[in-house]
Formats: structure tokens, sequence, C-alpha cells
């Protein structure tokens, strides 16, 4: 391994190095031996021209081994960080790939002189080509396999692309394009991204994450791929999920990308379909259950916290509501673990329906709430808001659970199913006769906000969404499922059906819709606003554990974003394209309430904490070479 002043031996010296070699006898030797010591002497001092400035970088103890944190600083650098290659290696590797935006000087400097066209171009014009190339593709999936090609050969680039873009790209790197791609990942598979562990690797899983090239990580987003988006068993080609989360973290949440690692624990797939496609990239057998499967998740969290230490986030993405709800609760205590599917979607419509009742008017205790949906999203969203209403009014949660039913595929959840139900549902069965479906359901209870997380389309019927507006001046809906086919409902339906007065937000995103001559904006709940920038605040603050409170102090910096102008156009989410400002006020809020609970290890804590935040994210500026 070569430092970065060894890599300033390598290329100031190279050409005396190959005259010493060539020189003949004792001379040669004598001249060799010269250079080396004086070179050696160099490092040893320190006076390399290429050394980085050392000082620590602020993203929560970290060491900032690509210079990232410090991008928008005018301060040339080095791309040798470990190693010191040809400049057609240079043009290969992502992280210091620049393309033709490379300077003159760049060029002779890294050996790059002839290795590209001559023309020399700016990160701004490349961004304007490739979005107009990426425009030219018809099928959202085209687009998806053109910006995974993207980060794998310029990984600045990407970003860039990505933040510059945010609310045009969004949709196809996360919801709904990345499920299109998950289903098709084996045949798409070009080169792999992240870690992939499979029951062959029990026993071997922290020398499996030796292997990963970066060892200083602060976020792991694992998914086992029972349960991919509403798409069911993916098994192995689950993939595409962690890495696109992780995307997001970077562009939206400003987490670096070499603190990032992407895995896939393979333990198998009950989807036939896939056993049986020649191009599956996965194990080929039947999903393991357990202990076999209980034991190698249990390797897997003992071996993180072993290689990555206490304070790096765990984040469990589309496991099946069983093993959800068991991971989160068995590892929350002894590791800092998050559930997007659970808790980050549960902030993210808190902090929706907190929004939507500066329009409806009341608090939280005075609405009541009927859930098409009682997996880990539906129980999730519903124990954060019983959560939040009873630190509103000081009432026992189960007193204020009360206020919230679920219904599930076999209807109305009530006090006589008790013995049958699962116990993530049990605390949600209320005295109430059964009621077999959601309209009979909505009749009965008449609730003001209804929410849908069944992963099943075209639930929320015109007769349902009629009752809705029936005793409801404006109806509360929310159709969260993902991708877009699973949704709940479209906007163009609830608007319609509710004759302009619903208050809708969905898990996809929908077109704006005209009706009765005037334009709805549909809101996204989308958990792309909570999780990139509670992730940061974890971070930034050196958080040890997720605390439910920190969920709530999440909902409300992200309920405060929302404008007077944003509400005017019906809007209970602010828009995407501040998605880096929000980011860092939810940030901000969650490290406050780690510190507040004395959870935090980042000492002192810093006095402004949204500028800390700010501070600390990565920027895609190309940087200088030396």
């Amino acid at each position: 391994m070569i430092s970065l002043k060894a890599g300033s031996f390598l290329r100031k010296v190279s050409a005396p190095v190959v005259v010493a070699l060539n020189s003949n006898g004792r001379g040669g030797e004598r001249k060799f031996k010269a250079l080396m010591e004086s070179t050696l002497k160099e490092i040893r001092e320190g006076a390399s021209a290429l050394d980085m400035d050392p000082k620590p970088n602020p993203g929560a103890g970290v060491e900032d081994v690509y210079g990232e944190d410090r991008a928008t600083e005018d301060q040339p650098v080095t791309p040798w960080t470990t190693s010191v290659a040809s400049g057609y290696s240079l043009l290969r590797d992502p992280h210091h790939n620049k393309g033709l935006a490379f300077t003159d000087k760049e060029r002779d400097a890294h050996y790059v002189r002839g290795l590209l066209p001559p023309a020399v171009v700016t990160q701004e014009l490349q961004e304007k080509k490739l979005m107009h190339n990426l425009r030219q593709y018809q099928v959202p999936l085209q687009r998806y396999m053109a910006l995974m090609d993207l980060q794998e050969r310029n990984q600045r680039l990407f970003y860039k692309l990505l933040i510059d873009n945010v609310e045009e790209l969004l949709p196809v790197v996360y919801t709904p394009t990345v499920g299109e791609a998950c289903q098709k990942y084996g045949s798409i598979f070009r080169r792999p991204q992240g870690l992939y562990i499979s029951l062959k690797e029990k026993g071997k899983i922290l020398e499996v994450l030796k292997n990963w090239p970066e060892k200083k990580i602060q976020v792991i987003v694992v998914t086992d791929g029972e349960r991919i988006l509403g798409l069911g068993d993916l098994g192995c080609q689950g993939m595409g999920i962690p890495v696109g989360k992780l995307a997001l973290y970077t562009a939206l949440g400003g987490v670096r990308p070499s603190s990032c690692l992407p895995v896939t624990i393979d333990v198998g797939t009950n989807n036939e379909e896939l056993l049986k496609d020649e191009f599956y990239i996965g194990i080929r057998q039947k999903r393991a259950t357990g202990q076999e499967y209980s034991e190698l998740l249990h390797e897997f969290m003992c071996a993180v916290k072993q290689n990555y230490g206490e304070k790096v986030l765990i984040q469990f993405e589309d496991f099946a509501n069983h093993n959800a709800f068991e991971l989160l609760a068995k590892y929350r205590a002894s590791h800092l673990v998050f559930n997007d599917d659970i808790q980050g979607t549960a902030s993210v419509v808190l902090a929706g329906v907190v929004a939507a009742l500066k329009l409806v008017g009341g608090t939280l205790a005075e609405h009541t709430f009927l859930f098409l949906g009682a997996g880990e999203a539906g129980t999730g969203i519903a124990e954060l808001i019983a959560l939040e209403m009873s630190k509103q009014t000081k009432a026992p949660i189960e007193e204020t659970r009360k206020k919230i039913w679920l219904v599930d595929s076999k209807g109305l959840i009530v006090s006589s199913r008790m013995e049958s139900l699962q116990h993530f549902k049990k605390p949600w069965a209320h005295e109430h006769e059964p009621l077999k479906t959601l309209l009979d359901a909505v009749k009965a209870i008449k609730p003001t906000v209804l929410i849908g997380s069944s992963g099943v389309g075209k639930t929320f019927t015109k007769e349902v969404v009629e009752a809705m507006a029936s005793f409801n001046e404006r109806p509360v809906i929310f159709a969260l499922s993902n991708p877009t086919s699973q949704s709940e409902c479209t906007a163009e339906q609830a608007y319609t059906w509710s004759k302009g007065r619903a208050i809708f937000a969905s898990g996809s995103p929908f077109d704006p819709v005209e009706c009765n001559g005037k334009v709805f904006v549909p809101g996204q709940a989308n958990n792309a606003y909570i999780f990139p920038g509670f992730g940061l605040g974890l971070v930034i603050s050196g958080a040890i554990r997720v605390h439910d409170d920190m969920l709530l102090a999440a909902s409300e910096a992200l309920a405060g974003q929302v404008t007077e102008d944003n509400f005017d156009k019906g809007l209970i989410y602010p828009p995407f394209c501040n998605i880096r400002k929000i980011s860092a006020e939810i940030a901000a809020n969650v490290a406050s309430k780690a510190y507040e609970l004395g959870l935090a290890t980042r000492l002192p804590r810093p006095a402004n904490l949204v500028k800390y935040a700010e501070s600390c994210m990565y920027s895609p500026v190309y940087r200088n070479y030396r």
C-alpha cells in the first residue's frame, strides 16, 4: 500500500529511477541508493507537494479518505490516495475520474495526456449533455441503467446530476423504477455493487466484510429481499434497494459515498419464477427460516459491530413483516439500527398528517384514523401517531391507540380476533363488531384520515372515497403503497371522486390533476424526505442508539418546512428541490434530540447544529488535482 507521500515519490522520481537502474556497474547502484535515501527522507519529513491537509473532517470522526467533505474548497490535491497507477487506470477509477473535465495541466501531471480527446469541458457542460441523453430514453429502466453506468464511471458527476435534478431523477433511482430494476436485476446485472452475503458465507462473514475496500463505514443498508416494495420475494435481486437508498443518503443527505455500504443477505427465495430463471444471480434454494436464518443474521450483526464499531448505522430494508419486527426488537438495544419500512415511513406520514391538520383544523387527538394494511408500515405509522398524540395530550399511549383502527386481509381488527392475531397487531384490537370490508369499516368508524399501506392496488374504490367525502369536508387520504401499480388509488381518482376536496398524498409520484377548474399538486409521502436527514443526524452526533423521540423530532422538522405557499397549492410536503436544506434541518433536530437523550458521543456539542450539518454534507463538485 503506497501512501500519498510515497505516491509523490513515484510520480516525481519515476524517470530518474529508470535512468539509475539502467546505469551500468556500481555507479548506477550508488545513484539509485542515493535517490532512494533522499526520497525516503523527504517522505519522513512530510515535504511532499502532494500531501493532503491532515486536518480532521467533520463527518463524525470518520477519516475523509477521498477528501470528499472538503470538495468545495479551493485546495488542489492529488487523486492518488492509496495507490499509484497509470493515467489509464485513473480514468477508470470512479472516485477520481473527471472525463473531459481534466485540465491540460492535470493531463500532463497524471499521465492522461493523449488518453482523452483534446477538448476540456466543465462539469456543468457534462451534466447538461447527460441530462439531454437521459431524456431521449422512453423506457424508465433504460434511464436507470444509464445512471448506474454513470455511477460506476464517474461518481461525482452522478451525484451532481442527481442533486441538481432530484425531482426528475428520484423516480428513476428510487421508486417506482427501482422496483422494475430489482425484478430484472439478473438480466441487467453488469458489475457487482455492494456485498453479497449468502448461506455459503456462514462462519466467515467477518472475513467477507474485510473484503470491502472501504474500511471507514458509517451507514449500511441491508435487505434479505423477501418483501421488495409491493413486489414480494425477489431474493438476491433485491440489491437494487440498498444501492438506491444509499445513493439517496449521499445525494439528499450528504453522507459520503465512500462511507456507505449496501448489503444483501441471500438465504434463498420462495419465488419459483426466479428459481427457474437461468439468469438469476442468487443461490437456488427455498428461503432459509428459523434457527438457520437467525444465526446468519446474528453473525452478520456481530461482525458489523466488530469490524466497524458502535456508531455504524444499520438500516433494515424490505424484510418480511415477521422478521422486520423481530430484528428491530432484538437489536435496537445493542446496535444503532433503523427500519425504514416501519420507522421511516411512520415518520414521513406523521409529518404529512401534522401538516394536513393545518388545512383541516383540530389536533391529532381530535381526529380518527383508519388504516388499510396492518403490516410493518401500517402498524409503524399507527404507533408513531399514537406516540405523538400521547406526547401532546399527556394521555397514556394505550388510550391514544383507541383513536386508531386497522383493517387487514380478514377485516377490521377487533378484540374478538385477539387470539388469532400476530403480536404486532394486538395493540390495535379494539371493541367493535367484526366488519369484513374496508367500505363497511369506513362507514362504521367514520375516520377523518384514511391511510393505505396494504401493498394492494385499487383498494380505495370510488365508494370508499365518496363515503370519506360524505362525512368530511376535507377528507385526508394517503395511498402509500409502492410502486405506482400497487397504489390504493391514483391522485386523479382521489380528487375526482371527492370533487376536489380531498387532501391527498401517495407513496409513488403522480402528476398534477385538474379538477373543477383547479390544478391540484399531489403530495408524495416519500421516505426519502426522512431517512437521509435522519441518518445524517445520527452520524454527525455520533449517536449510539435510535430512540422513538428522534423519529418524532424528524417528523416535526419536516412538517415545519411546509410553507404557506405550499399549503395554497394543496401540498402537505415541501418540494423536493429543497431537499438538502430539509435534510439539514432534520439532521439538526435529530442530533439535538440525541444530545438531549444522552445518546450522542460527538463532544462538545456544536453551537449551531444546522450549520454543522450543512458543513458535513458531501459535495460532488470536481476537485482540482496537482
